[in-house]
């Protein structure tokens, strides 16, 4: 009788087991897997403009080049305080001071200084390059536009993208004359907001990576600015085009499809 107890309490486990989810995506027996791939859209004005502008002085002494260096950027700085830039959106960079080692100049040291100007109005970004380029710059790159709060509009992407998929689940559960019961999973598989790569979640382990629709492939970052010898002050700046910045992001989300 003690051999019969025990057989039927595992056969009853067994059964038990039967009815129980499937561990890897928690579909039931009765359900059926729909993964599917989407993306979605947001575009947003840049709000936020940032340059590197600079100066490089050339003299026969280490200290010649250094103070005539000094003096020159704080002609450049008051020149951006004057446009109404404040001192903590200006940051040093790069400062540095060298011996010419080759061409004219050798022999001669090199005092360079780089930095970094934030402005809250891209608007106003060309006036402030004309500026510092007419108070002596000689090094200049940018600017570059992007958001203040480029969450909230990635946000506003995945939920377009996530609306998208929904709306994919559907056609295929109308298709097969079944309707969608619940959402398994989902996965942010990055994007592109403007130049910025959006990192995406890595997959939980390997069995979805290989189930997971291909994604995109990211968006490399952009390679850094190329410093380049800023404009006579005769040649002016080029006026500022502000435009739109668009949000590009891929998710993938698991549906449990059930029969109606």
């Amino acid at each position: 009788m003690r051999h019969v107890f025990f057989l039927s309490a595992a056969t009853l486990a067994l059964a038990a087991c039967g009815d129980r989810a499937d561990e890897v995506r928690g579909v039931d027996h009765s359900e059926t897997l729909l993964s599917v791939s989407a993306s979605g859209q947001a575009e947003s004005k840049p709000d936020r403009a940032q340059f590197n502008a600079g100066i490089e002085t050339f003299s026969r002494s280490a200290t010649e080049a250094s103070e005539a260096n000094a003096e020159k950027i704080a002609e450049i700085v008051a020149a951006l305080r004057e446009l109404g830039v404040e001192e903590d959106d200006i940051q040093t960079q790069n400062v540095s001071v060298r011996r010419v080692e080759w061409g004219d100049r050798k022999g001669q040291y090199q005092a360079s200084n780089v930095f970094q100007v934030t402005m809250d109005n891209p608007d106003r970004a060309g006036a402030a390059v004309s500026a510092v380029t007419e108070a002596g710059a000689n090094v200049l790159s940018g600017p570059s536009l992007t958001m203040s709060d480029p969450e909230t509009v990635a946000n506003l992407a995945y939920a377009d993208a996530y609306k998208a998929a929904r709306s994919r689940a559907q056609a295929y559960a109308e298709a097969a004359d079944m309707e969608i019961g619940r959402v398994l999973y989902i996965r942010d598989a990055g994007g592109q907001q403007g130049q910025q790569w959006l990192r995406g979640a890595q997959a939980m382990n390997d069995a979805m990576v290989e189930s997971a629709a291909a994604a995109p492939p990211p968006v490399a970052p952009p390679p850094p600015p190329l410093v380049r010898t800023a404009p006579r002050p005769e040649e002016g700046s080029p006026g500022m085009m502000v435009g739109t910045t668009r949000s590009q992001v891929y998710i993938q989300v698991d549906f449990a499809l059930r029969e109606k």
